[in-house]
């Protein structure tokens, strides 16, 4: 599809998307991450997907919140492995390209200008995880938990988690979350603020229907104003370490320990 000549928003249908499924329900927009096949680990269509939709809801005005869940059993479990093995393992140059389709979905999600609600109804790990704190509510389905697995895998979790742990959860348990790479029951990720709520099933799609409809009569550009000012801490802590991190792992994709790492990990998933 041809760029937009102007801020206006589309259909979803004219978009092509293949990697999400974007939908709009005034006052509602979804995107729902859709590689179920690989618990919707995200791959560079899928971040470009993401960044594409976020943008579109940007420029809807009917458009008054932004959901975003996960096909299948997962939320989303972060980087898809396999798509470093073939393409950015060794290639620090192409890695960068790869990070900079990461940083913009980010950048792209956090400034909507609308607010936004992970709609958590699987596992969330790693990226997964940075992806749902990037939003600004958050409810759990209490049957899957969070979890940080980058010190395992060759990657330092510097897509979020090391800069809005510590602001979530506090010094301590960011720690213990990124050190020790054990899984956070839901129950426990909203006790520690994580996530605002833990719920069965039955009851996810309640409360972002209740949390949609309170937020669609608030004072739009009221609103946009009060999240920027809500993310002063959040944007100076990202922007502080992004980029560096964005060069770091780049050149860690050169080194034994990330390589060595990544391709036991797949080799486990294939036995």
């Amino acid at each position: 599809m041809a760029e937009p000549t102007h801020p206006r928003p589309r259909d979803p249908a004219e978009l092509g998307f293949e990697s999400i499924v974007y939908e709009k329900a005034p006052p509602r927009a979804t995107i729902r991450l859709n590689r179920p096949d690989v618990l919707n680990a995200f791959d560079f269509r899928m971040l470009r997907e993401i960044a594409r939709a976020c943008e579109d809801a940007s420029w809807d005005d009917d458009v008054r919140a932004v959901v975003v869940t996960g096909t299948g059993r997962a939320f989303c479990v972060g980087a898809d492995l396999r798509s470093w093995d073939e393409d950015y393992l060794g290639k620090p140059k192409e890695y960068w390209k790869w990070f900079g389709a990461f940083k913009d979905a980010h950048d792209r999600l956090r400034e909507i200008g609308k607010p936004t609600i992970a709609r958590i109804n699987g596992i969330a790990v790693g990226g997964g995880n940075e992806l749902q704190m990037a939003c600004d509510l958050a409810v759990m389905v209490e049957s899957a938990f969070i979890r940080h697995v980058g010190l395992e895998h060759g990657s330092v979790p510097a897509g979020g988690a090391t800069q809005w742990l510590q602001l979530m959860v506090g010094d301590r348990r960011a720690r213990e979350i990124v050190f020790l790479c054990e899984e956070v029951p839901a129950s426990q990720a909203a006790e520690w603020g994580l996530v605002n709520r833990a719920v069965p099933e039955s009851e996810l799609d309640g409360v972002v229907d209740e949390w949609v409809a309170k937020l669609s009569t608030k004072l739009p550009q009221t609103t946009r104003y009060a999240k920027q000012q809500l993310n002063v801490w959040r944007d100076l802590a990202w922007h502080q370490t992004v980029g560096h991190a964005r060069d770091w792992l780049s050149l860690s994709m050169l080194g034994d320990e990330a390589q060595d790492a990544v391709r036991a990990f797949l080799e486990r998933k294939r036995g």
